[in-house]
């Protein structure tokens, strides 16, 4: 597909003019109202090169974005007012949050911008429009948003992490500006492509975090695409199951056993190895401070509790063995953390995994990393973005482009 891009809006010129940008601020927050903080600012520093692009060459920016899943009402704990605070801090732009989202306050704030000025219009999912699956619905609500910018506006849309939603503020509005392909979205389609169809090779894929389900259209397109599959977190203890093993009280999704069953077989016959843990990290409980201990994957049962515990790691030996099958990699896809990496003594194989794609990528393979807990994760660790080859803010968006799905978000930018 072709787009038009930033570069060409630029080059048209937007002195003077309303440019309507959405932008990913669904930022991890920790704490309660009013005292909640951003946890990982990766997303709003991610933001920050379109609107100051767009600000110096004189646009006046209205920034739409959502943050959790509100239910279509105002809700004050899902306020971007955090993320704006970070953006604010971080901007050498004035930032100013609407009160609303299409409503008389952010009409007015959006008419009296000024060229250079950023006004964020509060989050788009407190519209219950926004997320509607009645077209018109959406459409109106679309409409409303795309008035704020006027008819001499455009539409920029530089929010990876929703182009695979079918939202008011992703998709419709496209229908109705001028658009344009924002520079954080074209360098996430550019390493994107560069693992689909005919990646590098060899090409190693680590999958990890807690549910196998949210994995399984990924993984069946990647069979036979992948040259090993590396396989942590939580989802492991299914693919355990499937070989036979008892995983105690670790997390299993009893019902895609059989699913992953026929993954191992298919994968054994296109050319696609599975690599699972030798060992785990088990523990007596879900804490952060439970007692916890090593046991061999294939021997759970036998827990040093009097009982098989709880997995909330690869163990020392796996994290070896995965940091050898990424050495070796030309390619590298990371998407989900190994354990519970928020607690220090589960963190270990996340740590692991990290730093032999920051080895690969100094040995001068293509480490990206799939966003959401696996990009909170790395910051989290005390790693730096610069030590990747990339390092998505897609989530949930990245893995449908390597399911092989269309995306909303880029077929409505897409032009003849």
């Amino acid at each position: 597909m072709a787009y038009a891009s930033l570069d060409d809006l630029l080059a048209e010129g937007v002195r003077g003019r309303r440019i309507l940008v959405r932008s990913d601020l669904n930022v991890p927050l920790s704490g309660e109202v009013p005292a909640v903080r951003v946890t990982d600012d990766g997303r709003v520093r991610a933001s920050l090169p379109v609107l100051e692009r767009l600000t110096e060459a004189g646009a006046a920016v209205v920034v739409m974005a959502h943050l959790g899943r509100p239910k279509g009402v105002p809700e004050e704990k899902y306020s971007l007012k955090p993320a704006v605070d970070v953006l604010r801090d971080l901007a050498r732009f004035p930032v100013t949050l609407a009160p609303d989202t299409s409503d008389d306050g952010a009409r007015a704030a959006a008419a009296g911008l000024a060229e250079g000025e950023v006004l964020v219009l509060e989050n788009v999912r407190f519209d219950a429009r926004e997320t509607s699956k009645d077209d018109a619905e959406r459409s109106a609500f679309a409409r409303e948003l795309a008035d704020l910018v006027g008819d001499d506006g455009a539409y920029v849309d530089d929010a990876f992490g929703a182009v695979h939603r079918r939202h008011a503020s992703v998709y419709d509005v496209a229908a109705l500006l001028p658009a344009y392909l924002g520079d954080l979205v074209t360098a996430e389609l550019t390493v994107l492509e560069r693992l689909t169809p005919e990646p590098q090779r060899p090409f190693v894929v680590v999958l990890g975090g807690s549910k196998v389900s949210d994995k399984l259209a990924v993984i069946e397109n990647l069979i036979g695409t992948a040259d090993r599959i590396l396989v942590g977190g939580g989802m492991v203890f299914t693919f355990l199951a499937a070989q036979g093993h008892d995983v105690g009280s670790s997390l299993l999704e009893e019902d895609r056993i059989d699913t992953v069953r026929g993954y191992l077989e298919r994968g054994s016959r296109d050319g696609t190895q599975f690599v699972l843990p030798t060992d785990i990290v088990v523990a007596e409980t879900f804490a952060a401070d439970a007692e916890h201990g090593v046991v061999a994957a294939d021997a759970m049962e036998s827990g040093p509790f009097g009982n098989a515990g709880i997995g909330l790691d690869i163990g020392p030996a796996t994290g070896t063995d995965f940091a050898a099958n990424i050495a070796e990699a030309r390619t590298v896809f990371w998407n989900g953390p190994m354990g519970v990496f928020e607690f220090d003594a589960f963190a270990t194989g996340t740590r692991a995994v990290a730093q032999a794609l920051v080895d690969a990528q100094a040995a001068g393979a293509l480490t990206v990393v799939g966003g959401g807990d696996s990009a909170a994760a790395v910051r989290g660790l005390g790693f730096a973005d610069g030590q990747f080859g990339h390092i998505s803010t897609g989530g949930g968006a990245s893995l449908e482009y390597l399911e092989g799905k269309e995306l909303p978000g880029l077929t409505a930018l897409a032009r003849d």
